[in-house]
């Protein structure tokens, strides 16, 4: 595949486009309204929050159908970075791929771009991309999820911590010099605490429901 594409730092630029096209529409996918319409739960955008995530699939009273968007939602992330890694050999190429694929699980065309927010995505992407990093994140969330109960607190501190834990160094995080996964980091928890905005705002009052509270 190496000949068929050139070195990793020589990819054309359409040939990066094509990725991030790739990863976008792979990331687009909506699994937790697909989830929600076929188990019989209704349009998940009706409920709670309005949120496609899982979290909000939850507030359905249906556990099942939140599992299986956690993780499809997660996959998303991972399988559009590790697909990119292994046609190209590239990290930048991975970066873009899923990068990509978190900004279509932000913004789906087949939702009128409004989309979820983004953790499980951000959490599966991670995961791939470099595995002490996630697991790192993922503790963090799990840590204050169990403590306080509020997801979207959680997934704000996780986030937050995320760019810290990236500037390790890299042969902890099993990463090469020069590698482009802490920026992807730091872009990716940015947009997460952008999209949190709203809940930032319930935090601050006292409101933001509790993991598992159904919401009208």
């Amino acid at each position: 595949m190496q000949d068929l594409v050139g070195p990793p730092e020589a990819l054309e630029w359409g040939t990066l486009a094509l990725v991030a096209a790739g990863g976008y529409l792979l990331g687009s996918i909506p699994f937790g309204v697909i989830l929600t319409r076929a188990g019989g739960a209704g349009d998940v955008r009706q409920i709670g929050s309005g949120n496609i995530g899982a979290t909000n699939v939850l507030r359905t009273g249906r556990k099942d159908l939140a599992i299986a968007t956690l993780f499809l939602d997660a996959g998303k992330g991972a399988v559009a970075f590790l697909v990119a890694k292994a046609l190209f050999d590239s990290d930048v190429a991975a970066a873009i791929a899923g990068g990509s694929a978190f900004i279509g699980h932000l913004f789906p065309v087949w939702l009128g771009f409004r989309g979820g927010k983004g953790v499980a995505t951000f959490f599966g992407l991670l995961l791939a991309a470099a595995w002490p990093l996630g697991l790192l994140a993922g503790a963090t969330w799990l840590l204050v999820a169990a403590l306080l109960r509020m997801s979207s607190l959680a997934a704000l501190i996780a986030t937050a911590a995320s760019p810290v834990y990236a500037l390790l160094p890299v042969e902890a995080l099993g990463l090469p010099a020069a590698s482009p996964i802490p920026l992807l980091v730091i872009f990716t928890a940015a947009l997460i605490w952008i999209r949190h905005h709203e809940n930032i705002a319930r935090l601050l009052k006292g409101t933001e429901p509790r993991i598992g509270a159904k919401t009208p």
